[in-house]
């Protein structure tokens, strides 16, 4: 386990009292622990961002397979991003709604690069990436 580091941190009353809220809300055990989260959520979005480093997480797309040849570029965009797709998952929520979740890991860039292409298919109704450095 990596060495912890103590240090001080001086914020509003009000808004640590939002902190503390917040804290018990999401069941953390302490601050610390919410800082630490709180700090990996940022340095994850700024990799995200800035296409840096690795990251992992998972892209989670609606839509209607029946329009346009959607499930066709769907399945040949997978393809040409295979090395960054650890697996898919396709669910049929009625006769013509489909959503997948697909699990992602690798190069920041080129996984925001399968994202920008994911939804900018024709027929995709959402495109939500939920993306976290890798450790």
């Amino acid at each position: 386990m990596e060495k912890l580091v103590r240090f001080g941190v001086a914020v509003p009353e009000s808004l640590l009292e939002e902190f503390d809220k917040w804290i018990q809300r999401s069941g953390i055990p302490n601050r610390s622990n919410a800082l630490r989260q709180l700090i990996r959520q940022s340095i994850s979005r700024n990799r995200w961002e800035e296409g840096e480093g690795k990251v992992s997480g998972t892209l989670t797309i609606l839509y209607d397979h029946h329009s346009y040849d959607t499930s066709a570029e769907l399945t040949q965009l997978q393809h040409d991003f295979g090395d960054i797709i650890v697996c898919s998952t396709h669910v049929h929520l009625d006769h013509s709604h489909c959503l997948e979740a697909i699990v992602l890991r690798g190069p920041a860039k080129k996984i925001r690069s399968f994202v920008t292409a994911i939804s900018s298919i024709k027929g995709i109704n959402s495109a939500d990436a939920a993306i976290t450095k890798t450790v």
